[in-house]
């Protein structure tokens, strides 16, 4: 743990997976094979999480703008999900860890959304950790979303508008019942949030490292940990 302050530990930490494809350009790889050594890094983290303490980790797995890359390696990222779905949920279990998905997850093939939802179902009682995977996720659609969820009902009588708070909109995100995001971790040294999780991280601390996501292990991970201890969290205040 060496400099970790485990009573100082962030609830939640979020991450923009960047990298695979450079990491296989850089080691003269197929970008499939990128993406194959980033699904290891994914459980990796998610176990050095858990370790630490860590009770929310949320990994920006699929963006709703990466449908737009070629079929080959769409295609090769729902093999990959499939893949870690099938091999990974007993550890899932065994590690008390709930898997949950946002975003619009109705486009994916039938075969994969459906050991998803599995799994997502039969982790549902772990309490140790939670793991989301963003898929087919955009910030602007989640708020778009839920404004149309909060229109509709206010429309029908079921929601006095002046009880529409911050705290109230939050239920109708799709990540309602977890808590704010602490810590938000970008790497392949890219300055930008690229629509992740916009309204949750109003006050996330960000890092960003040039390591590139299959790169990034324990060691990266408690380095962000600390940089984020050191930080004085104001909240504009």
């Amino acid at each position: 743990m060496g400099k970790i302050d485990a009573s100082k530990l962030p609830k939640h930490i979020a991450v923009i997976m960047d990298g695979n494809g450079k990491w296989a350009l850089r080691h003269h790889l197929p970008k499939v094979l990128g993406h194959a050594e980033g699904a290891k890094a994914v459980d990796s983290i998610t176990e050095d999480c858990r370790a630490l303490g860590i009770r929310a980790l949320t990994l920006y797995a699929l963006s709703t703008e990466n449908w737009k890359r070629p079929k080959k390696e769409i295609n090769a990222l729902m093999r990959l999900l499939y893949d870690y779905l099938e091999k990974k949920y007993e550890k899932l279990k065994k590690n008390n860890i709930r898997l949950n998905a946002i975003g619009r997850i109705e486009r994916f093939p039938e075969k994969v959304r459906e050991k998803l939802l599995w799994v997502m179902q039969k982790t549902s009682a772990n309490d140790g950790m939670t793991l989301t995977l963003a898929l087919n996720y955009g910030g602007r659609q989640e708020i778009a979303d839920a404004a149309k969820t909060v229109a509709l009902k206010t429309k029908s009588g079921d929601i006095n508008p002046e009880n529409i708070t911050e705290d109230f909109f939050n239920r109708f995100l799709y990540t309602k019942g977890l808590p704010e995001v602490d810590l938000l971790i970008r790497t392949s040294g890219e300055m930008r949030v690229s629509n992740f999780l916009l309204w949750q991280i109003s006050y996330a601390e960000f890092y960003v490292t040039k390591k590139l996501w299959p790169d990034f292990n324990r060691a990266e991970l408690e380095k962000a940990i600390i940089d984020y201890q050191s930080r004085n969290r104001r909240y504009g205040g």
